[in-house]
């Protein structure tokens, strides 16, 4: 079972879920925004792939974090993904409910998983 964690409007949501949908995988989207995800899940994407895979830095809600953010460990990023869905790296891929991937520049990871 696959299942895609992001928001509707995001690109490489789109992307991810088209690349799924072109080979026939059926996979389950939730939306982040609308579903927030709890800490313990959280914790299980970041034992799994890291905090610095997980950042979206390139959004507004990263941006407005303070300087000191570079220097926060992966239980704070944890804190922070769990309070706000926007500073994950979209879209998150589950497989069997393993976390696979964040972010959709390659499905390279995805290959033999689904």
């Amino acid at each position: 079972m696959v299942t895609v964690y992001g928001i509707p409007s995001c690109g490489t949501v789109k992307k991810a879920r088209a690349w799924l949908e072109g080979r026939g995988v059926s996979h389950t989207f939730v939306d982040f925004r609308e579903s927030p995800v709890g800490r313990e899940h959280v914790e299980r994407w970041v034992d799994a792939l890291g905090a610095r895979a997980l950042k979206n830095t390139s959004g507004q809600a990263y941006r407005a974090l303070p300087d000191d953010k570079a220097d926060w460990d992966d239980a704070t990023w944890t804190e922070r993904f769990a309070d706000d869905p926007m500073l994950v790296k979209r879209p998150v891929i589950e497989v069997d409910g393993r976390p696979v991937m964040a972010g959709f520049r390659s499905p390279e990871p995805l290959e033999g998983l689904v």
